[in-house]
């Protein structure tokens, strides 16, 4: 935006005593505005391949983003990667199986994992994840029956992406678990999570999720996880 202004000031006109020369008013200051937070981190899935070069970088994510995370020092983190590691490798096996990672470069340059998301559709017949058939009711097997359902097995984010900005369509979590539903023909997402887990429950919660009204109906109080459903 250009200012006009004049060559010189005004000055006082003679015989108007007082009169103070009216100075250019400065222009209003704009924000300018800094990178669209959908640009700070690159979204992209990983091939099986891939999945199996960087399952050590994978597993250091889950001990760091983990909310029962420890110590870096105990030996426990050792151990729970591990298990996550194994966990992802019997999830992999899964048809339709796609995990995605968010990637940020650091300050070196040097390109960082700051997050990942996987899952698989839940199918109407056969083996299901978990024991999820346990958990859905009527309403959802006929989902999965044509092949629009599908099972949202971890998200990892840092604390960051649990407390900030949740509702916003930008949170690294909702375009994370976002892009797994739209990359498959899937109309909902459903996930399990430990009752006794309140942390990953009220982040979820805050990303969209939702409990369903007929879970008390459908599965037992004194069942070990609860089921939410992403539409």
């Amino acid at each position: 935006m250009t200012v006009n202004t004049p060559d010189r000031p005004e000055t006082a006109h003679p015989g108007t005593p007082g009169r103070r020369p009216r100075l250019p008013e400065a222009p209003p200051q704009r924000r300018r505005p800094g990178p669209s937070p959908e640009q700070g981190e690159f979204v992209r899935p990983l091939t099986r391949r891939q999945i199996d070069d960087r399952m050590r970088e994978l597993g250091e994510l889950y001990t760091h983003t983990s909310f029962s995370q420890v110590r870096a020092s105990d030996a426990s983190n050792q151990d729970r990667s591990a298990a996550f590691r194994r966990r992802l490798a019997g999830h992999m096996r899964w048809p339709g199986f796609e995990l995605l990672v968010a990637e940020t470069a650091g300050p070196s340059g040097v390109v960082v994992l700051t997050a990942c998301a996987y899952g698989f559709p839940v199918r109407g017949d056969g083996p299901s994840w978990d024991g999820l058939d346990g958990y859905l009711p009527e309403s959802l097997l006929r989902v999965a029956a044509f092949g629009r359902l599908f099972a949202i097995a971890d998200i990892l984010v840092e604390r960051r992406v649990r407390t900030q900005d949740q509702s916003r369509e930008w949170n690294l979590a909702r375009r994370l678990q976002k892009r797994l539903l739209s990359d498959h023909p899937a109309a909902l997402g459903v996930t399990l999570v430990d009752r006794d887990n309140s942390d990953t429950l009220e982040a979820l919660l805050s990303w969209g999720w939702r409990c369903l009204s007929t879970e008390a109906r459908e599965a037992s109080h004194l069942a070990p996880s609860r089921l939410l459903v992403l539409r």
